[in-house]
């Protein structure tokens, strides 16, 4: 969902887990789908660890306890390994997650949710592990994200890092651009230059 950027403060849910790759996000037989309804992929993110074997939803998965919600995922170090899967991506977007903060992210899933208008917020590992002290300790602790100054807060202790982010994929982000919508954007300049170039 195409959605602009600017300042994000949310409570978050908790996955402390390492290593989470995308066949974990939404396992390969729902890769065969032919629909790109963010529903769908959302209903089936972490599909194997949402529900029981027998269809029944799993009362332990983080995202089956009604004590944590909120926009923002919070999960450990290597998130998004293993394939390169863009549905990975379409899931996160399409449960409700805008923003996932991590001190590691795999390079291609990263990218993945930039261009599916989530944001991966890289953080150092002691400042990932105090924000899942801060979350364990009360559900409700907020963080915000400001995209403009790339930083990230944690409301409960007051405690900010800032993160790097493309300046292109900033921009798109922030305006709510797809990389189509950017070129559309410029298609003027683009016209400008070819004109020059073919001495016109």
């Amino acid at each position: 969902m195409k959605q602009k950027f600017n300042i994000i403060t949310s409570t978050c849910v908790p996955l402390p887990l390492e290593n989470v790759d995308t066949d974990q996000i939404i396992p390969a037989r729902f890769l065969k789908a032919t629909t790109r309804e963010e529903k769908y992929f959302g209903d089936n993110l972490f599909r194997d660890w949402r529900y029981n074997a027998d269809g029944t939803l799993n009362k332990d998965f983080v995202l089956n306890n009604p004590l944590y919600g909120g926009c923002i995922l919070v999960a450990g170090k290597n998130f998004g390994s293993g394939s390169s899967r863009e549905h990975a991506a379409w899931a996160i977007a399409g449960y409700g997650f805008r923003v996932v903060i991590s001190s590691f992210f795999a390079d291609i899933h990263k990218n993945n949710e930039l261009n599916n208008f989530v944001l991966p917020v890289v953080v150092s590992e002691d400042f990932l592990q105090e924000l899942f002290r801060s979350i364990a300790t009360d559900p409700k602790t907020e963080v915000e994200v400001n995209l403009p100054e790339q930083k990230v807060t944690n409301k409960a202790t007051g405690r900010c890092e800032t993160f790097e982010i493309n300046a292109y994929k900033k921009h798109c982000l922030m305006n709510g651009l797809d990389d189509i919508d950017f070129l559309v954007e410029n298609k003027d300049k683009i016209a400008e230059f070819e004109n020059r170039r073919a001495g016109l």
